[in-house]
Formats: structure tokens, C-alpha cells, sequence
């Protein structure tokens, strides 16, 4: 009884020392006499005990079992002596061994051997090599093998003429008439080129290289003595010009030397650019580079030389890009453009005669490189050109368009050409897509290479091409950056909403990503970088998607209401459509993404809800009422879709409660008209409201709860269930700390709206704590708990009746409040009472336990609070009031109960 004893110390402390440290000295004293007491009786017990044991307890006897292996601790008798005889059965050695040995033998005993070593697992195969690598070995093998010296030697002779050309022209140091040294020049080349023909048997490696670099000599002779000293008219440079160049293709064709063509077309390239001096005819420069490309065409007809196509597309268009950089201008379109359209046309050409010479035409690779950069360089030139004009660009882009319509349709029946056909069909889709968009802004011509990209990647997997497929992904990026850098610096406004560049720009990228995300999850690997990729594109793809309504809302959308409306409908729409894609998918990894988009989704509904509610929209008029009927229709079609997905269909339907919870909060809160003289308490009720009917849907209405996925029923009650109890915490708490005004009611104590509120919250708990879902150890703390909520809402119930009905400020002076403290007193003593009285009765000993407990925290209040106030009325009330109740309390039930035989948990000294 050691806390009775603390009570009684704590009462004469307070009145003999009158004050806070008084009682507090006697509860010290008093629970420590207890305490003293409780342990000496213990003591006593244990001592009795003990001496019992003693007396009760006899040694037995001494029994020889004769020699054993095992060791004694009761050493028989020594035997007599007796002679010595055999031993029929040998002695273990361990049996005549003391037992301090044996422990040492056992202490270090060997340990068991290790066990047999697992068999190695196989090396893992080693991938394949990285582009890097390759590039590498090319460069080493182009080093490496052949005739490296005339490689080498060709090149620096070459750098090395041309060079000595230039000085010449420049400083007028050779004396020799122009003409005899350009001819000396020729003469040397041809000589180089007959000499080389006559080797190629012999000498294959040194006479290829020796053809390649005179006949680029012979061209860059040619060029030079017409563009630099003029001593040949135009039409005898070209037709010279294409005699080097045909000659070229059809050496390199004859003796099949790659490396011909390629140093000869690399020295044709660079011919005018070394011989330039900065004031040239560009009508000059690009028939010139239109001959090369006749070449190479030419080639092509012939030889499936890949590496030489591109190569002459690179220089080609690295060229042009550089001139036009630099020199072009608006004056020279009409003498610049027919050349545009000639490479355009050649390069759409090259890839078709490289794969109609290839030796397996089925198995051909598609030269991706020209397939999409041809149009992409020549529709970035073509812009350029324009000055970006809208309209003109836009009906260029329709007749590339066209063009690559009737490429395809001609080899509609060629089925050894399936590939590439469908390239240019798809090549003539993107150009006739991205028409409109063109005419309206020249921003939106960046769109252009995320479709490009997306072929590419399409490309990749077609072929089983690791280069085209990642090239095709950086284009994604490369088309984001470049519609950002447009969008900046070339400002265009429309007045027509979603007929914008802007719009439809942003759109074309999410095609673009979505295409690509479609590409990866078919044929793409399962894990690994594919995974990245496919899941990088995606969140791309939604980002451009969210950026483009994004545009049209804060730019056509004026009214407050109409724009929280749109962003919550374009958020459920958008939610709905990754859950639908969810389906579609082949890859787990994709499918989780696209299912977890849902709740994301619906989280930023709830923010958009909230933020809107903030700002004083009412969700359930006009256009947000229709949002939010397009948000509950959307919202059942997706739900149904992840209902796979374990994890994000439970945060999906519990986003989804939590969502229709936000709408009709706020809507509540909104709907209140301020001239209805609506008291506090009733607002507060009315906005709790829809947390109560969740909360009872938890409790009651799992079937109703779960809708379509019934079989997530166990997982959304405990998701929801967990929500729905914090929503019914800060319900609680926000109305423990309310004054509650029953306006236009009178104040009616219990019977008012928020001591009803409270008593509901109470319920659910109960009602929560005992249900079947709700694990055991959380069960046994219900009565606690619940009288903890018992407690606490009984206090605020009076506060609230003193603040209603006695007049008493609900702020800071209410703690100070003599008719406050009177209030307390009388209810905490009426409940530690009823528990007292009820544990006794029925034998509860928790019960009792409690009910003693309150009484004891009454009696300390008295003591330090309630005695401040002993001077008025409502001070004395306090202290008859607990003398009274207590009066009651000994004569109901003067003894606690009794404690059950069978019950482990009590102890008889716990009080």
C-alpha cells in the first residue's frame, strides 16, 4: 500500500508545510515509509523460506557404480590391494584420466574439417564491344594493317601540296606561269595514278592508296586553276570534274577498293576548302559538291559501301551548314535552294541503292544515319533559308512529305524492301504531322527530332542496333533542349487555344517519348539500361504532356475557377490514361511506373483541391463541379485498371477516399453562408461530417469501401482505415481546443454540437480498437485508451459548460477560473468515483486501479491548485465535493477487489 501511503504524506505534508514543496516532500516520505515497509515483509518471507529448505533438505548417500568412462564428483573408496590379473576388456584411456584433463581434451579438440569448396561459378560471358572500343579499333586497324607508309604518305603529300598551292597563290613566290604548274602538278598525278594501276596485282594495298590520293591531286589541281588563278573557263572545270570523279567511282568499283573511294572522295571534299581564300562563288562550291555526291551515287549503284555515304553526307552538309553560317543571306535563296533540294534528293536515293546492293537483301541494315539525318539537316537548312518563315516551311515540309509517299507506294509490292518502306512511310507521316505545327511557329520545328528520334529507335530494333536505338533516345533530349531554346528566343503568340505552336510543339514530343517508351517495352530487355530508358522516356513524355496544358491554361484561362477546374480535370484524365496504359504494357518494371502514376495523380488533385478551397472556390458549382464529375468517372476507369498492382491499387483507392473527403470538406466549409448566424460548433460539425461517413465506411462498409477490387478489400480497410483515423485525430483535437458556439441554440451541456462531435469520436474509437482487423496487443491497450479519450473529452465537455454557462473567457484565464477549477474537480471526482465503485463491484482491478487513480490526482490538484482558491466559494465547493464523493466512495466500496487465483498478471503487493 505504498501509494496510500504516498497520498497520506503528500495531504499532512501540504497542510504542515503549507504548500507545493510540502506536499510533494510528503508524497516522497510517505511512499518511500511504503515502499520500506513492503520490502521488510518481503525480506521476512524470503528469510522463512530459506530455513525451511535447510531443515527440509537431506544429503543421500554415497553410491559406488564402479569405474565408467564418465568422471564422479564422489570419489568411491580405495580398494584394497589385490594381484595382478588379466584384464579380459581393455581399459579407455579417458576413464583413468582426472576430469581437469578430459576438459583440457575437450576444450582442444580439433574442429571439424571445412567442408568440400562449392564448385566455381561459370565466368559470366562478356558483353560485346562498346562503340568507343570499336571506333578504337578501327583507328588501330586502319594503323595497323595494309600499307600504312603510303596511307600516311598520301595524306601528308596531299596536306602538303595543298599547302604549297595556297602559299604560292598568296605570296607569288613561284616565277612559273600558273598554267605550266598546274600541269606539271596533273601530269605528276595521272603518272601516279597509271603506275598505280599498273600495281594493283602485285602490290594491291600500295597501289589503291597511290590511285586514291593522285586522283584527289588531280581534283584538287582542277579546282584550284579554276577558282584560284581562272585559267580554266567553268564548263571545262566541271566537265574535268566529273571525268576525275567518274573515273574515281570506277576505279574504286573495278578493283572493289573501299579505301580508294573513300581517299579519293575524302581529298575531292577537301579541295575547296584547303584552296578557299574566303571570297568564292557558293554557286561554284555546291556544283562542285553536287558532282562528288553524282559520284558517289554512281558508287552506290554499284557497291554497298556504307562508310562512303556517309562520309559524303557529313562533309556535304558540314559544309553547306558552315557557308550558311557564315556568308548566306536572304539575297542568295534562289541560287542556294536548288542545291538543297539536289542533296535532299540524292541522299534519299543513296540509302535505297545500298540496300538493293547488298548481297542479302532480307538481312540488309538500313542506314539509319541517312534514313532520318538527311531529312532532319535538310529541314534545319531549309529553315534556315526561310528565315523561318511559317507558311513556307510548313508546304516544305508537305512536299517532303509527298515525296516519301510516292518512294513508298513505287515499291509497295517489293517485299524484300518491307523495311524500307515502312521507314519512308513513317518519315512521310512525321513530315505531314509536324506541317501544321510549322506554319504556326518556328519553335516547333525543335519537335521535329523527337520524331526523328523515334524512328531511330525503331530503327535500332529492327536492325538489333545498339547505335541507332541510343541515338534515337538522345534525340529526345536533344529535341526538349532545342523547343526550349526556340520557345525563348522566338516568341509567338496565338490567339486560338490549342491551335498553338506551342501546344501542338510539346504534344509532338510526348509522341516522340511515347513512341519510344512503346519501342523499349517491346523489344527492349527487361532490365538493365533498357529499363532506364524506357522509364526515363515515360516521365519525359508526361512532363512535355504536363507542359503543354500547362501553357494553355495559365495562357487562355482567365477565371480563377475555370483554371482550378482545368488543372483538376487534366490531372484525373492523366491519372486515367497511365492506368490504362498500365494494361498494355509487357514489362513489370513499366507497369509498376504506369500504375503508381494514379496516386501521384490524385495527390495533386487533393493539393490542387486544397489550394483552390484556400482561395475561396466552391467545387460543387459550375465548371469545378464539372471537373469533379470527370474526376469521379476517370477516377472508377483507372481504379479498375491497376487493380493488379497490389501496392498502388490500395494508395490509388485510398488517394482516391481521400480525394472525395477534400471536395466535400472544403465544399462544407465553403457552403456556410456567414448571414445563416451559423455557430462555431455547428460549422465544425457540419465539416466533419464527411470524415465521420469515411469513418464508418472503414467500420461498416468495407464492400462499399473497396468498390471493384474486392479482393484488396483487407488492404484498402487498413490503408483507408489508417487515414480515416488521422482525419478523425485532427477532427478531435481541433474540437477538444473549441469553444463551440451552438448558435442560434442555446448551449444544452452534452447535447451541443461539439460535445456530440466528440462523443463520435469516442464511439469510433471504441468501435475501431475491438475490431477483428486490429492486432491483439492493440486490443489490450483499448481500456486504457479509451479511458485516456474518456478523460480528456470530460474535461473539455466542462470547460465548454463553465465557458457557456458561468461566463468564464475561453483563453488564458480560464486555468485561473475558481468556478473552472470547481467544474474539474467535481467532474474528475464523479468519474474516479463511478471507476472506483464499478472496478470494486465487479471485481476489475484495472478498473479500480484507475478509478483510485483519479481520485489521487484530484486530491494532488486540490492540494496545489484548488487551495489557492479556498478563499471563495467555488474553492470550498471543491474540497466538500471530494470529501463527499469520497464519503460515497467508503461506503460503496471501502476494500479493493479481490485478486483471482488464476490470474499472473496481479500481484498482491501492486497496491
Amino acid at each position: 500500500m505504498y501509494l496510500v501511503w504516498g497520498i497520506v504524506g503528500a495531504v499532512i505534508g501540504a497542510f504542515v508545510g503549507e504548500g507545493f514543496g510540502g506536499g510533494i516532500a510528503g508524497f516522497a516520505i510517505g511512499f518511500l515509509w511504503g515502499r520500506t515497509s513492503q520490502l521488510r515483509r518481503d525480506l521476512d518471507d524470503a528469510r522463512r523460506a530459506l530455513e525451511r529448505l535447510e531443515t527440509a533438505s537431506v544429503t543421500p548417500p554415497a553410491v559406488d557404480v564402479g569405474p565408467s568412462p564418465a568422471v564422479s564428483t564422489v570419489q568411491p573408496p580405495t580398494p584394497p590391494p589385490m594381484p595382478e590379473a588379466p584384464t579380459p576388456w581393455p581399459v579407455p584411456e579417458q576413464a583413468t584420466r582426472p576430469r581437469e584433463t578430459l576438459v583440457e581434451d575437450v576444450r582442444h579438440e580439433p574442429a571439424p574439417l571445412p567442408s568440400a569448396p562449392r564448385e566455381p561459378l561459370p565466368p559470366p560471358r562478356p558483353g560485346g564491344p562498346t562503340l568507343v572500343e570499336r571506333l578504337t579499333a578501327s583507328i588501330k586497324r586502319w594503323f595497323t594493317e595494309g600499307n600504312v607508309p603510303v596511307k600516311v604518305g598520301m595524306l601528308v603529300l596531299f596536306a602538303g601540296i595543298a599547302a604549297f598551292l595556297k602559299y604560292a597563290s598568296d605570296s607569288g613566290l613561284l616565277r612559273v606561269p600558273v598554267s605550266v604548274r598546274l600541269s606539271l602538278v596533273a601530269l605528276a598525278a595521272i603518272a601516279g595514278v597509271a603506275f598505280g594501276w599498273r600495281q594493283r596485282d602485285r602490290r594491291r594495298a600500295f597501289a589503291l592508296s597511290l590511285q586514291g590520293g593522285a586522283i584527289g591531286v588531280l581534283v584538287m589541281t582542277v579546282f584550284a586553276a579554276y577558282r584560284l588563278y581562272g585559267v580554266l573557263p567553268a564548263g571545262a572545270t566541271f566537265a574535268l570534274l566529273i571525268v576525275f570523279v567518274g573515273a574515281l567511282g570506277v576505279l574504286a568499283v573495278v578493283q572493289d577498293a573501299l579505301a580508294l573511294a573513300v581517299l579519293g572522295l575524302v581529298a575531292g571534299f577537301a579541295a575547296p576548302i584547303i584552296a578557299s581564300s574566303g571570297h568564292g562563288n557558293h554557286v561554284a562550291l555546291f556544283s562542285y559538291y553536287a558532282v562528288l555526291n553524282l559520284g558517289i551515287l554512281g558508287i552506290a549503284w554499284k557497291r554497298a559501301w556504307r562508310v562512303l555515304n556517309v562520309l559524303g553526307f557529313i562533309a556535304t552538309f558540314g559544309v553547306g551548314t558552315a557557308w550558311g553560317v557564315l556568308s548566306y543571306n536572304p539575297a542568295l535563296f534562289a541560287s542556294t535552294e536548288p542545291f538543297l533540294i539536289l542533296h535532299f534528293l540524292l541522299y534519299v536515293a543513296v540509302p535505297w541503292l545500298h540496300v538493293l546492293r547488298s548481297p542479302r537483301r532480307e538481312r540488309a541494315i538500313l542506314d539509319g544515319c541517312l534514313m532520318f539525318g538527311n531529312p532532319i539537316a535538310c529541314l534545319l537548312l531549309q529553315g534556315a533559308l526561310l528565315d523561318w518563315q511559317p507558311m513556307p516551311l510548313a508546304i516544305s515540309a508537305l512536299v517532303a512529305a509527298a515525296i516519301y509517299v510516292a518512294i513508298a507506294f513505287a515499291i509497295r509490292r517489293r517485299d524484300d524492301m518491307t523495311l524500307l518502306r515502312e521507314t519512308w512511310a513513317v518519315l512521310a507521316v512525321a513530315f505531314a504531322t509536324i506541317a501544321v505545327p510549322l506554319a504556326l511557329s518556328a519553335s516547333v520545328t525543335a519537335s521535329v527530332f523527337a520524331l526523328e528520334g523515334a524512328g531511330l529507335i525503331w530503327l535500332g530494333f529492327r536492325q538489333g542496333r545498339r547505335l541507332p536505338r541510343w541515338s534515337g533516345v538522345g534525340l529526345q533530349l536533344v529535341a526538349g533542349a532545342a523547343w526550349v531554346l526556340a520557345t525563348v528566343f522566338h516568341s509567338h503568340y496565338n490567339d486560338t487555344p490549342f491551335l498553338n505552336a506551342v501546344f501542338i510543339g510539346s504534344l509532338l514530343l510526348v509522341v516522340g517519348a511515347v513512341a519510344g517508351v512503346w519501342q523499349f517495352d517491346r523489344h527492349g530487355a527487361s532490365q538493365g539500361v533498357s529499363s532506364l530508358a524506357r522509364i526515363g522516356l515515360l516521365v519525359w513524355a508526361v512532363l512535355w504532356w504536363m507542359v503543354a496544358f500547362a501553357y494553355e491554361i495559365e495562357t487562355f484561362v482567365v477565371d480563377d475557377r475555370v483554371a482550378a477546374a482545368s488543372w483538376l480535370a487534366l490531372l484525373s484524365v492523366t491519372g486515367c490514361l497511365l492506368a490504362l496504359a498500365c494494361r498494355r504494357v509487357r514489362k513489370l518494371d513499366l507497369g509498376v511506373v504506369l500504375a503508381f502514376g494514379l496516386p501521384l495523380a490524385l495527390l495533386a488533385g487533393i493539393a490542387v483541391v486544397l489550394s483552390a478551397a484556400n482561395a475561396g472556390i466552391q467545387w460543387l458549382l459550375g465548371w469545378p463541379l464539372l471537373a469533379v464529375a470527370i474526376s469521379a468517372v476517370t477516377g472508377v476507369v483507372a481504379l479498375r485498371a491497376v487493380q493488379a498492382h497490389r501496392v498502388a491499387a490500395v494508395a490509388s483507392v485510398t488517394l482516391w477516399w481521400l480525394h472525395w473527403l477534400a471536395v466535400f470538406t472544403t465544399a462544407i466549409a465553403l457552403a456556410i453562408d456567414p448571414s445563416w448566424s451559423l455557430g462555431q460548433g455547428w460549422q465544425m460539425l457540419a465539416c466533419a461530417l464527411p470524415t465521420l461517413v469515411l469513418a464508418a465506411l472503414v467500420l461498416w462498409g468495407g464492400r462499399w469501401l473497396a468498390m471493384s477490387l474486392a479482393d484488396r478489400a483487407t488492404d484498402i480497410r487498413y490503408a483507408v482505415g489508417a487515414c480515416a483515423t488521422l482525419a478523425i485525430i485532427i477532427v478531435g483535437l481541433h474540437a477538444l481546443s473549441s469553444a463551440g458556439n451552438p448558435k442560434p441554440l442555446p448551449f444544452l451541456p452534452v447535447l451541443n454540437p461539439l460535445d456530440l462531435l466528440l462523443l463520435a469520436v469516442l464511439a469510433f474509437a471504441a468501435r475501431a480498437m475491438s475490431d477483428r482487423l486490429v492486432p491483439d496487443r492493440v486490443r489490450t491497450w483499448r481500456p486504457a485508451v479509451l479511458a485516456a479519450m474518456f478523460f480528456v473529452i470530460a474535461t473539455s465537455m466542462t470547460l465548454r459548460a463553465v465557458h457557456h454557462l458561468g461566463g468564464v473567457p475561453w483563453n488564458d484565464y480560464m486555468p485561473r477560473s475558481s468556478l473552472a477549477e470547481l467544474s474539474l474537480t467535481v467532474v474528475w471526482s464523479a468519474i474516479g468515483v463511478v471507476a472506483w465503485v464499478l472496478g470494486s463491484r465487479r471485481g476489475q482491478r484495472l478498473l479500480w486501479l484507475a478509478g483510485a487513480a483519479t481520485m489521487a490526482l484530484v486530491l494532488l490538484k486540490l492540494l496545489l491548485v484548488d487551495r489557492g482558491h479556498l478563499g471563495n466559494l467555488f474553492g470550498i465547493a471543491s474540497f466538500i465535493a471530494y470529501g463527499l464523493l469520497c464519503t460515497v466512495i467508503g461506503y460503496l466500496a471501502p476494500a479493493p477487489p479481490r485478486v483471482a487465483a488464476n490470474d499472473p498478471s496481479e500481484s498482491p503487493h501492486a497496491s
